[in-house]
């Protein structure tokens, strides 16, 4: 059997209408093309569907048992054209996307803003951890992508890494307090002596920064540790003490200053990560390319502390 849904379409506007001349008059088909679909189907199916008079055609009994099963296979056919033009014009969709706490409030905060705004009907999913949990639940399958700050913990033969951005760590105080120094950065000799706010153990930022004093066999003055990020910059906006944080949290910052890291200078990369043996959905191509387009944006206001690390792949 070779029922089509073209067959189906020609039946149903028959039966509603009792009349092929009328049916064809709307499909905007030939009167002898209608005849033959019919004729075709009803081949196919082994039953005649109408009984054909001079003043209509009605339904026989296999036609009458046909008209509900073609009716709801034409519906099903019309809801998948729909589902799948939507999916093509990113009307609907999900994506999920995990990221560092230092991300979430700087570039991730800009990417889901200019996401959402030009793809409302997508759904959006943020997982916000450290970049060891984030690759755990990419490998897991609970993320499409994940912004990362260690790639070099990301199995190549599992995902797929893109550096984005290559971004100086500085030292912020705050704008109402006098400048840390009048030279143009400071040695972290010079930031071991000052009062420091620094961050929870769990972040990436806070083993950078551990290891880089132990390697100087420096001590810092602590004067509050554990704190998140949000916390540390409002802490040192009220001049509680200095922090090392990285140069992309200062953007629309007024309240604080920075002053950038030497002997050692501190870097990290932001690397975007993907499932190695998936294919990306339309809505994840489309987030992939929103935070290049967005990392693009942040270095280019940055200036001398950021870096794109690699050109953006075409269509990533």
């Amino acid at each position: 059997m070779h029922v089509n849904l073209e067959q189906l379409r020609s039946f149903v506007e028959v039966a509603q209408r009792g009349n092929f001349t009328r049916a064809a008059e709307h499909l905007h088909l030939a009167q002898p093309s209608l005849s033959r679909q019919i004729a075709t189907l009803e081949q196919d199916l082994g039953a005649e569907l109408f009984a054909r008079a001079r003043g209509g055609s009605t339904l026989t009994v296999a036609g009458e048992s046909l008209l509900p099963l073609a009716r709801r296979m034409l519906a099903d056919a019309d809801s998948v054209r729909r589902e799948l033009a939507e999916l093509a014009g990113l009307q609907r969709g999900r994506v999920r996307l995990g990221a560092t706490p230092t991300l979430c409030i700087s570039l991730v905060a800009e990417v889901l803003s200019t996401f959402h705004a030009a793809h409302p009907g997508i759904e959006l999913h943020l997982s916000e951890h450290g970049s060891r949990r984030l690759l755990d639940e990419l490998a897991a399958g609970e993320l499409d992508l994940a912004l990362i700050t260690t790639s070099g913990a990301a199995s190549a033969d599992r995902f797929t890494v893109s550096p984005l951005l290559a971004e100086e760590l500085v030292v912020i105080s705050s704008a109402a307090a006098p400048p840390l120094t009048a030279r143009a950065s400071l040695r972290l000799t010079d930031v071991a002596a000052l009062p420091q706010i620094v961050f929870s153990s769990s972040y990436d930022l806070r083993a950078t920064t551990d290891a880089a004093f132990a390697a100087a066999g420096l001590r810092p003055e602590v004067v509050l540790e554990g704190a998140q990020m949000d916390a540390v910059l409002r802490f040192v906006e009220r001049g509680l003490g200095v922090a090392i944080v990285p140069a992309m949290v200062l953007i629309d910052r007024p309240g604080l200053r920075s002053v950038r890291l030497t002997a050692p200078a501190l870097s990290r990369t932001i690397s975007l990560a993907r499932p190695a043996d998936a294919r990306p959905t339309a809505a994840v191509a489309l987030m992939q390319r929103t935070i290049a387009a967005t990392a693009t944006a942040f270095a280019a206001r940055a200036g001398a502390t950021m870096r794109l690390a690699a050109p953006p792949a075409a269509g990533s």
